[in-house]
């Protein structure tokens, strides 16, 4: 359904990779699906398809791009575990790519809306602080949130998190509370990416869908006749 376009950053002219999902039908907005560890995998770019179903033209950039080009193969690899973790830790967890972020918003006409999975739950995150042009943000399991709690988002955000994800402890989830007493933090019987094959949870992903969409329909993503 979808094909692979090129953006480039507006800081330095850096070319990369993108997955787009065009909609089929009535246009809502569009949508950037910041990826997880693994890189624009098969899984993600399903979701985007899935997401175009719905109304929101998507991109998946390539945040990875600047150090390994290319999409995955396989949703999870372990063998690539260590040179992805790498990858993350290079990027900030986030902070190091916002400007392949911000070209995939620039690349879309508004409404403009941001999810994130993992370290992209992270950069997401950051996005809702730091990007401009965006109407909301929905982050799932953004381990690293919690070393970025000095940025508030300057959008409506939510956060979706699993109850047993390993990844991410109680103290965690607890200091985002405490920080923001007001953002919805939705937590579901789930562990670590409970929407990825790895961790699926059909329930929680779901349910998380939904609210993802709502939030998406509040802020600005209603049907349009283009």
């Amino acid at each position: 359904m979808g094909e692979v376009v090129r953006l480039a950053s507006a800081v330095d002219g850096f070319a990369f990779e993108a997955y787009r999902a065009p909609v089929t039908d009535a246009r809502r907005g569009g949508l950037v699906i910041c990826h997880a560890i693994w890189g624009v995998t098969p899984h993600l770019r399903s979701l985007a398809d899935d997401y175009a179903e719905s109304g929101y033209e998507t991109l998946v950039p390539s945040l990875f791009g600047r150090y390994g080009p290319g999409f995955a193969e396989r949703d999870t690899d372990p063998a690539l575990y260590p040179g992805q973790d790498q990858f993350a830790r290079r990027a900030a967890w986030g902070a190091g790519v916002l400007d392949a972020v911000q070209a995939a918003i620039d690349a879309l006409a508004p409404p403009v809306f941001a999810i994130g999975f993992c370290f992209g739950g992270t950069t997401a995150w950051l996005a809702a602080s730091r990007c401009t042009g965006l109407s909301a943000v929905a982050s799932y399991y953004g381990g690293q949130i919690v070393d970025y709690l000095d940025e508030p988002p300057r959008v409506p955000t939510l956060l979706h998190l699993g109850k047993t994800d390993e990844l991410i402890p109680p103290a965690t989830v607890t200091a985002i509370r405490e920080t923001y007493p007001d953002l919805p933090v939705h937590e579901y019987e789930a562990g670590h990416a409970f929407v990825a094959p790895s961790g699926f949870h059909a329930d929680s992903a779901r349910l998380s869908r939904l609210r993802t969409l709502a939030l998406f329909a509040r802020n600005g993503g209603g049907r349009s006749e283009a």
